[in-house]
């Protein structure tokens, strides 16, 4: 590797919104820093593989939906 390109990895602490903190390594902040998370990832859909059911009153998913319900989506 070039010297002086890449960016430090380091561990930090990162807090999940349940109080838990978990040492991670990463190139935010420095050594020993926390981060705080503002949305809990064992709910969120991104990170679950898309268990928790995704909730859409008249937005964007139902428009879509709408649109190529013919098409098998």
């Amino acid at each position: 590797m070039r010297k002086d390109i890449h960016p430090e990895y380091h561990f930090i602490d990162v807090k999940l919104v349940d109080g838990t903190i978990v040492k991670m390594r990463s190139t935010w902040g420095k050594e020993g820093d926390q981060m705080s998370l503002d949305v809990d990832p064992s709910v969120h859909p991104a990170w679950t593989g898309g268990t928790s059911r995704l909730l859409d009153t008249g937005g964007r998913v139902s428009k879509f939906k709408n649109k190529y319900a013919g098409l098998g989506f």
